[in-house]
């Protein structure tokens, strides 16, 4: 139970569908980014008001509430993995690994020392059968990108309550029932950290070394802070004046510590093939296939060809060019609503 809607009213109908129900909350952020100085904060996390409402909700239901304290392994499968991608110049999804590693991996662990036979979560995702990933039904909301690594063994446990439903019905429920999240705010930003200034943030941690940008004829047209500090595709914080054209990221050359950028328009923007790598299978391989992908959260799914290259790497080539192909982000694979797995992107 995290404090918001989703995971509250998932409780409920738990424990109205005849479920023994424990609530329980991860501390995995408490504000310091500092691994070797906890006394440097750079952001207060409001950790404490959301296992404050989780608490409520949970006296409110008249269920057991536990608190985990995960901080430790979180910095250093989440925030260590974010930042050494970053320092290496790519773009990591942080959601996707506390999926992986914090709720259906260390909690689970949890769950098993309580002998609980299943984890909810508030995902909006759905489990067929007990043993397939599918897409939540709303589509606004469908959360199953970031489901992409979890360990596939462990599909037979996971219930997601609200997968079933839009969240204007979800908040709606919630009311009916009079819990006192009914009407609070979603979360953005990153998982269990929540919204912040990126670049800010990874300064932390990575020197900064200035550099040249310059324009796909090898005009320069502005300086860099750092190729860390930036992603195929950005447009905000380039810091480019005088230009009558926006420009976007479109590669980052670490020998020549160049960023290259072009018009949203341009062929070097695009692209209709990728390698990826760390595939997690959520239904049995094949060799090659035809299937739907996106390379990014909420993009359209788009009509691909998948081929099998080894035991770590694929290819995929789609019908048509992808804009801002990022390495480091996840491409998650579908056949209609059911995940098939997700790799990450070279």
């Amino acid at each position: 139970m995290s404090g918001g809607v989703d995971s509250s009213l998932s409780a409920a109908l738990l424990l109205e569908q005849g479920y023994d129900v424990i609530g329980a909350f991860m501390k995995n952020w408490s504000g310091s980014t500092k691994v070797c100085d906890e006394t440097e904060e750079f952001q207060e996390c409001d950790w404490r008001t959301e296992r404050r409402d989780a608490m409520r909700v949970a006296a409110q239901l008249g269920i057991p509430f536990l608190t985990f304290d995960f901080e430790r392994e979180y910095r250093e499968k989440v925030v260590d993995y974010m930042v050494r991608e970053y320092a290496v110049g790519r773009t990591p999804n942080p959601d996707v690994m506390c999926n992986k590693f914090m709720k259906f991996a260390l909690f689970v662990k949890e769950a098993d020392k309580l002998g609980c036979e299943f984890v909810a979560t508030g995902h909006y995702a759905r489990i067929k059968n007990k043993v397939v990933l599918m897409a939540g039904t709303d589509p606004n909301k469908d959360q199953s990108y970031f489901l992409c690594q979890i360990p596939r063994e462990v599909l037979h446990r996971v219930i997601f309550p609200v997968g079933d439903m839009l969240k204007s019905q979800v908040r709606d429920e919630a009311r009916a029932r009079g819990l006192v999240v009914a009407d609070k705010k979603d979360s953005q930003g990153v998982c269990f950290i929540g919204e912040f200034d990126m670049t800010e943030f990874l300064q932390d941690y990575i020197e900064k070394k200035p550099g040249k940008i310059v324009d796909t004829n090898g005009k320069e047209v502005g300086d860099h802070q750092g190729l860390p500090f930036y992603t195929i595709g950005q447009r905000e914080g380039l810091e480019i004046g005088g230009l009558k054209t926006p420009y976007y990221v479109v590669e980052k050359n670490a020998e020549r510590n160049e960023i290259i950028v072009s018009s949203n328009f341009h062929e070097a923007l695009y692209r209709t093939e990728l390698t990826a790598t760390d595939m997690n299978w959520l239904v049995d391989s094949r060799v090659s296939f035809s299937c739907h992908a996106r390379i990014r959260y909420r993009q359209p799914l788009e009509q691909c060809e998948v081929k099998i290259l080894d035991d770590s790497r694929l290819n995929v080539k789609f019908d048509k060019p992808q804009r801002a192909v990022t390495p480091g982000q996840f491409i998650v694979f579908y056949d209609g609503d059911v995940v098939i797995g997700g790799a990450v992107i070279e």
